[in-house]
């Protein structure tokens, strides 16, 4: 059974591993153009493992950044990793603190949407998630290793819109992941409320903050819903 939900799991990653492919090398590219040797991908690639804080990570080092402000700034826009936990953390409460670390560690934006979608079908294993979680952390590794050998080849990869790849991965992800009005009313209000927080304040905050706010005006929605059908069947 365990190995059989291993192999769901390596099966269930083909669509976020054919993502991270063309984006893994689009990092690779521009962060050796930024001035990271191939062994300094590798290791950020192996050791941060989050796409969006390793294109701003770089971006950051090559601007001459200190490092404080590089290690805070990444804790910022990863904080939205707590909540994606958070609402995991329920289905493995008995497995061990080891698989836990191994399932925390592999968590990312794309992981997590397969994740929470293959909990609302089936019952949670900790095999599922390790043949997925490693799969694709592997993907993202060796993409970005291959996108930094090639990045003596493309002389300006800004041109070819590689800088805008992970932005609209994560648009794809949001697109599939919309299913009724709610599902729109919480995506314009957590884009709205990132961009006012930006705009006002100009900090990493506006991801955790507008996800908060999003996510309880959806909450607040639904059970504004079910109150009308509840007062309706009366």
């Amino acid at each position: 059974m365990a190995y059989d939900n291993f192999v769901i799991g390596i099966k269930k990653s083909v669509p976020v591993v054919l993502g991270y492919i063309p984006i893994g090398m689009a990092f690779g590219i521009l962060a050796n153009q930024q001035g990271l040797s191939i062994f300094e991908i590798l290791l950020m690639s192996s050791m941060v493992y989050a796409g969006a804080s390793q294109f701003i990570a770089t971006a950051m080092i090559a601007s001459g950044v200190n490092a404080a402000s590089i290690i805070f700034t990444v804790f910022l826009i990863n904080l939205r990793h707590m909540l994606m936990s958070a609402s995991l953390s329920p289905y493995f409460r008995k497995a061990s603190s080891l698989i836990q670390a191994i399932i925390s560690f592999g968590l990312t934006d794309e992981t997590y949407a397969v994740d929470i979608t293959h909990l609302k079908e089936s019952a949670p294993s900790a095999s599922f998630f390790v043949g997925l979680h490693t799969v694709c952390y592997a993907t993202w590794v060796i993409s970005t290793v291959v996108g930094g050998m090639l990045g003596n080849m493309i002389p300006d990869p800004t041109r070819w819109g590689m800088d805008y790849a992970l932005s609209a991965m994560f648009i794809a992800l949001l697109c599939i992941h919309i299913n009724d009005k709610r599902d729109v009313l919480v995506a314009v209000c957590s884009a709205a409320f990132s961009l006012l927080i930006t705009a006002m304040s100009g900090g990493s905050w506006n991801v955790i903050i507008s996800t908060i706010l999003a996510a309880t005006i959806g909450v607040s929605a639904e059970l504004w819903n079910k109150k009308l059908f509840l007062s309706s069947s009366e």
